[in-house]
C-alpha cells in the first residue's frame, strides 16, 4: 500500500498509573486481520492527524472527482449497534478499517466489504457518566491501535486481534476527568489530552511510551506557582481548578519538533471569580515534542467568560504575505474569528492578523500588533451580571473540523451564526466530578434571530487574501459536520439535521451529489483506496450537543425536535 492509499484521522490527565491488568471488557473476534503490522504511512511510522500532521483534512486521492461524483453509490454499510453522537472518522490501513464509537468501543472491519473482524467493547466503571459520551477516533502505530477511553484510560490494542496489549490510567474519572479525543503519535510517544472543563479540572497533555505504556512527560495547561503564567491567576488557588482542558487532538511540525495543542474554557465560566488573564485557557500552546515543555503560546481571549473553548489545533498552512511565503498557523476560532499566525523556527507563535467569519458583538477591536481583543464589557457576563453575547457558547464553529485544500488555496469552515446566549453567573461550591460552571444548564438562555434566513453555513476563504470566496447557507439547520477536501476537487460533509451527506465543488461551492443516511452526520468523512478502487466513508450518528441544540431550536423556531439516532458506517464508490 502506498502513501496515497492511507486515510488517517484527526484525532486526559494528573498522575499516571500504568496497569498490567487486563482492561475490564471483552474483545469479540470474527476473522483474522490479514496483516498484523500496520503499514507505515511515512518513515518513522507516525500516525498523521486529519490526513497529515498539518491538520488539513485533505486527501490527494482523485479517482472520485467533480466529473464522476454524481455516480457515487453506497457499496456497503455497517451498523455499530450504538446510539448517540458518532464523531470519529474511519481510519484505513492495509485494507482494514478501524472506527471508534460512543461509549468507548473500537471496531475493525474489512474496508472493501464491511465484514466485521473484531470489536473491543470495554466495560465502563459502575457509576461512571460523562458530559459527552462520544469519541473522535483512534491512532495507529506499529502493530497497535490506540484508544482514549471515556473513563480516562488509554488502551493499546493488538491491531490483528483487538486484544489489550496494555492500558494506562490517565486520571481519576471520579474527579471529573474523561477523554473523547483521538490520540496523537509523535516519535514513538502517544499523546493524549483530557476533557472536564465543566467540572473544574486542571487541563494537561500527557505522553506515553507507545510500546510499554509508561508515562514519558506531562504538561499542565494551567501553570502552578513558580511557573511562567501563574501570576495571571490573581486570586489564590483558582489555578487548581482553572480548566483549560485539552479535549481535541493537536497538530505537529516535525521540522521544529513542535506540537500545537488547543485549550478549552476557563473554569468556572465567569471571569470575575478568577481575575487575571488566566493562562493558558482558550489558547494554542506550542510544546516540545520530546519533553512537553511549553515553547510558546497564543491566547485568543483573556479571562475567558463565554465558554469559547479554543480546543481545536491550528492548521499548519503556508500563505503569502507581503509578496513572501510565511510559514503559518491558521486557526478558525470558536470566538468567531480566523487567525493568521506565524510559526517561528524555534516553535514560537507570532500574531499576524485576524478576521471575523461570523458576526460577533464581544470584541470592539483586536490589537494589530498583539492580537489581544478589546472586550465590550456590556457583553461579558459575570457573577450577578447578565449579559448577552453572540455567537453563543457553541461559537462560530464548535469542534467539527475545517479543511484546507492545497489545490484551491482555500480553507473550508463549517460555521453557525444568528445565535446568542444570555448568561448570569453565581458562586457555587465545587464538588469533584459534578457540574461546576457558575450557571445551571436550564439557565443557559440560548436565543436566535427568529427572522434570520439561515443558521448553518459552509464557507470558503482564500488563505492568502483572507477574503471569503463562496458560502452555502442552511435555512433550516445548524451545521455540525466536519469537512474532507480531496485531490478530486471535492468537499464531503454532512452536519445538517436532514441526515444528508453531500459533495461540493471545492472551487465554486456547487453541490454536486447528495445521499440521505439513517441519521445526522457529525463525524469527519474519510477517503481511501483498496485494490485500485477509491472509496468515501463516513459514520452517521446524531447526538450530544447537536441533538441538544436541535431541541432548543425546536422550541425557538419550530424545527422537528428529534433527529433519528443510531450509528451506521456508510461507504461509497463510483458505480461502473
Amino acid at each position: 500500500m502506498t502513501m496515497k492509499q492511507w486515510l488517517l484521522s484527526s484525532t486526559v490527565a494528573l498522575t499516571c498509573l500504568v496497569s498490567t491488568a487486563a482492561v475490564a471488557g471483552v474483545t469479540e473476534n470474527y476473522s483474522p486481520v490479514t496483516a498484523a503490522r500496520l503499514e507505515n504511512p511515512e518513515p518513522g511510522n507516525w500516525l498523521m492527524t486529519r490526513g497529515t500532521y498539518k491538520g488539513w483534512s485533505y486527501s490527494s486521492l482523485d479517482q472520485i472527482n467533480t466529473s464522476n461524483v454524481k455516480s457515487l453509490v453506497p457499496v456497503w454499510s455497517f451498523s455499530t449497534g450504538v446510539d448517540s453522537g458518532h464523531e470519529a472518522p474511519p481510519i484505513v490501513n492495509n485494507g482494514v478499517m478501524f472506527i471508534s464509537t460512543p461509549y468507548s468501543q473500537v471496531i475493525a472491519l474489512d474496508a472493501a466489504t464491511g465484514d466485521l473482524l473484531w470489536r473491543f467493547k470495554p466495560k465502563l466503571p459502575e457509576g461512571f457518566s460523562a458530559l459527552h459520551n462520544t469519541n473522535r477516533g483512534v491512532a495507529l502505530y506499529g502493530d497497535k491501535v490506540y484508544h482514549a477511553g471515556l473513563d480516562a484510560v488509554l488502551v493499546a490494542l493488538d491491531a490483528k486481534t483487538g486484544k489489550v496489549a496494555w492500558q494506562a490510567t490517565v486520571e481519576d474519572w471520579k474527579t471529573g476527568y474523561y477523554m473523547t479525543m483521538a490520540p496523537l503519535v509523535v516519535k514513538g510517544k502517544i499523546l493524549v489530552g483530557v476533557a472536564g472543563g465543566e467540572f473544574g479540572v486542571r487541563g494537561f497533555v500527557q505522553a506515553f511510551d507507545a510500546e510499554s505504556g509508561k508515562p514519558v512527560w506531562k504538561t499542565y495547561t494551567v501553570p502552578a506557582p513558580g511557573e511562567p503564567g501563574n501570576d495571571t491567576w490573581e486570586k489564590p488557588d483558582t489555578w487548581k481548578t482553572g480548566g483549560a482542558s485539552t479535549w481535541m487532538t493537536g497538530t505537529y511540525d516535525a521540522e521544529s519538533n513542535t506540537v500545537y495543542w488547543g485549550t478549552g474554557n476557563a473554569s468556572p465560566w465567569f471571569g470575575d471569580q478568577r481575575p487575571g488573564d488566566n493562562l493558558y485557557t482558550s489558547s494554542t500552546v506550542a510544546l516540545d515534542g520530546d519533553t512537553g515543555k511549553i515553547k510558546s503560546y497564543f491566547q485568543y481571549h483573556q479571562n475567558e467568560s463565554w465558554d469559547w473553548d479554543e480546543m481545536g489545533a491550528p492548521l499548519l498552512v503556508d500563505f503569502q504575505k507581503d509578496g513572501a511565503t510565511t510559514k503559518g498557523l491558521l486557526k478558525v476560532a470558536r470566538n468567531g474569528y480566523v487567525y493568521w499566525l506565524k510559526r517561528n523556527p524555534d516553535g514560537g507563535i507570532s500574531y499576524i492578523n485576524a478576521r471575523a467569519y461570523v458576526p460577533q458583538n464581544v470584541f470592539k477591536s483586536i490589537d494589530p500588533k498583539t492580537g489581544r481583543p478589546e472586550v465590550d464589557m456590556a457583553h461579558k457576563p459575570g457573577t450577578g451580571k447578565a449579559a448577552q453575547f453572540c455567537p453563543g457558547l457553541w461559537g462560530g464553529k464548535d469542534w467539527p473540523y475545517e479543511a484546507y485544500s492545497p489545490k484551491t488555496g482555500m480553507v473550508y469552515i463549517p460555521s453557525n451564526e444568528n445565535h446568542c446566549n444570555n448568561l448570569e453567573g453565581k458562586v457555587e461550591e465545587r464538588v469533584p466530578g459534578q457540574w461546576w460552571t457558575g450557571v445551571a444548564i436550564p439557565d443557559l438562555h440560548f436565543s436566535v434571530d427568529t427572522k434570520a434566513s439561515f443558521y448553518g453555513e459552509l464557507q470558503a476563504y482564500d488563505v492568502d487574501s483572507g477574503k471569503r470566496v463562496w458560502r452555502n447557507l442552511y435555512p433550516a439547520s445548524m451545521m455540525w459536520g466536519s469537512i474532507l477536501a480531496t485531490g478530486g476537487g471535492l468537499l464531503f460533509t454532512g452536519g445538517t439535521n436532514d441526515r444528508v451527506f453531500r459533495a461540493y465543488d471545492a472551487k465554486t461551492g456547487e453541490q454536486l451529489w447528495h445521499f440521505k443516511t439513517n441519521s445526522g452526520i457529525m463525524a469527519p468523512p474519510s477517503t481511501y483506496e483498496v485494490n485500485g478502487v477509491q472509496y468515501v466513508a463516513v459514520q452517521s450518528g446524531w447526538g450530544v450537543d447537536a441533538a441538544f441544540q436541535q431541541g432548543l431550536m425546536s422550541e425557538l423556531v419550530g424545527w422537528q425536535k428529534d433527529v433519528p439516532q443510531g450509528g451506521v458506517v456508510w461507504v461509497f464508490a463510483v458505480s461502473k
